[in-house]
């Protein structure tokens, strides 16, 4: 407890009277129970705190300088010293005076002349109250940051899953290269762009939700044969029908996914409605539910432009490499066709940024 006579363990009092007769009077009366600093003057005791925390201040109200009260109003100040009880010491006694000292953040009040037993018995109330106080506190510290480290772990495993299936993606389409690192950075972009704008209004944390899911846009091409996903000549109608089936079988892979989690999980919700959406076009003619205008879900209208953008630009087996100038004509030519329109002139605010993304995230690189 903190009045035990074992120095390590004794609580800290900070004495702060202007008359030096009362000073040696308290130092008297707790030395023997308590580690006892002293201080004359209001300035003095903040200088005090400021460098060494007592577990207790005894303060007199009326002193030269700074008085107690405002000593106190600058110690509550400060977050740091705002759990350190303040017991004043005064011989002002009306009713008037305790309620203001109480108001201000006063544990208690004591009326001078002073009873040594009541002085102790209110000492050691205040000092069980601050351990109990402290104690909750702590506990409170650890559960808030332990709560944080979980947080990061499932954070942390959230993505890994998500780099891990997209990784899926890759073993089968080798020709996609950096596509998913570069349609994430597009989509991200575009959001920052339109998250004001009121027909998107995106949250920071719709947006890093949207960062983290793109990479599930292209999970359901794990479902379509080599012939098929590699097949460096154009698709017959047949083929491009088997081929367009990706959308529902990504989006039929995520529900397994959060079947086996047992419930709706909000990133993999993104991520189906990206995986399942992003070929709907603004006009209506896209796939797989022919969605038009504001029907299409907005992350999959963000990625419907970058990865088509991205598309472009890059080489496929059935197509040679495009130019950023070319790929943004089509991209014109699609505004309110293939694509939302304020989305696509996002992207032509944008183009810089584009073109730093595709080089950074070039191919080989």
């Amino acid at each position: 407890m903190p009045h035990l006579h074992d120095s390590a363990t004794r609580a800290t009092i900070l004495v702060v009277d202007d008359t030096a007769d009362n000073l040696i009077l308290m130092s008297g009366l707790l030395k023997d129970l308590y580690k006892v600093k002293v201080a004359n003057t209001g300035e003095k005791a903040l200088r005090y705190v400021q460098e060494e925390k007592p577990d207790l201040i005894l303060l007199d109200i009326m002193m030269p300088g700074l008085s107690g009260y405002d000593v106190l109003c600058e110690l509550r100040r400060n977050a740091a010293n705002r759990h350190i009880p303040v017991i004043f010491l005064t011989a002002m006694s009306t009713p008037d005076d305790e309620k203001k000292g109480l108001e201000l953040g006063g544990a208690d009040y004591i009326t001078k002349p002073i009873s040594p037993p009541i002085l102790l018995a209110r000492i050691r109330t205040q000092l069980e109250n601050k351990a109990a106080a402290d104690f909750l506190r702590d506990k409170n510290e650890y559960l808030e940051a332990e709560v944080s480290r979980r947080t990061r772990e499932i954070i942390a495993i959230q993505e890994v899953t998500i780099l891990v299936m997209a990784a899926l993606v890759e073993t089968r389409d080798p020709d996609t290269g950096h596509h998913i690192l570069r349609t994430q950075h597009y989509v991200r972009a575009l959001a920052e762009k339109l998250k004001h704008n009121p027909r998107f209004s995106l949250s920071g944390q719709t947006i890093e939700m949207l960062f983290k899911s793109a990479p599930l846009h292209d999970i359901g091409k794990v479902g379509i044969p080599d012939s098929i996903l590699l097949k460096p000549d154009r698709l017959t109608a047949e083929e491009f029908e088997i081929m367009k089936a990706h959308t529902t079988l990504g989006r039929q892979a995520i529900e397994a996914a959060e079947k086996h989690f047992g419930k709706e999980v909000e990133f993999l919700k993104m991520a189906k409605t990206i995986a399942c959406n992003h070929h709907e076009k603004w006009d209506g003619s896209g796939y797989p539910a022919g969605l038009a205008g504001d029907d299409i879900p907005i992350p999959a209208r963000l990625m419907a432009l970058a990865d088509v953008y991205d598309a472009l630009i890059s080489h496929r087996v059935y197509k040679e490499i495009m130019s950023h100038e070319m790929a943004s004509e089509i991209i014109a030519q699609g505004k309110g066709v293939h694509f939302d329109p304020e989305v696509a002139e996002a992207f032509f605010a944008l183009q810089d940024e584009f073109r730093a993304i595709a080089m950074r995230f070039a191919d080989g690189n």
